[in-house]
């Protein structure tokens, strides 16, 4: 990610809320759960979209690089707006841009980025992206 974005730059959003669990010991919330936000975001789309069946789907998406970038701290309780970009879409793979913002706020609290590999469920080697999940992504490119 290159610089601090807005709510503008962004193609889909999914509001989420803080839980208890996400505070760590200094009473904020802890690196690894902005993880399973990013995931929670991405895969919502997806699986929203009819674009992945996470259960039966002949190819799975494999994360292969993560990155995260924090500006303002969040807490519990909080409302908060997930935010979905696609960067870049190959044949095989996607770059995933993502925010998430306080509720109400244009700036995000955090950014960052990840790449899922597609794969054949069986043999987890690299396959091409089937054409609804293309069409899904090509929605919401940057």
């Amino acid at each position: 990610m290159k610089q601090q974005t807005t709510r503008a730059n962004y193609k889909h959003f999914l509001p989420l809320q803080t839980r208890w669990a996400d505070n760590d010991i200094y009473g904020h919330v802890n690196n690894v759960a902005y993880y399973s936000y990013f995931d929670t975001i991405v895969n919502e789309y997806l699986i929203a979209s009819g674009a992945l069946d996470i259960h039966e789907g002949a190819v799975i998406g494999l994360v292969v690089e993560t990155g995260c970038k924090y500006f303002a701290p969040l807490e519990f309780p909080q409302k908060l707006d997930g935010a979905l970009r696609v960067a870049r879409i190959g044949n095989s793979s996607v770059r995933y841009e993502l925010a998430i913002f306080k509720q109400g706020d244009d700036a995000p609290a955090a950014e960052g980025h990840f790449v899922h590999v597609y794969v054949d469920r069986e043999t987890r080697r690299p396959a091409s992206l089937p054409a609804d999940l293309r069409s899904a992504l090509e929605k919401i490119v940057a």
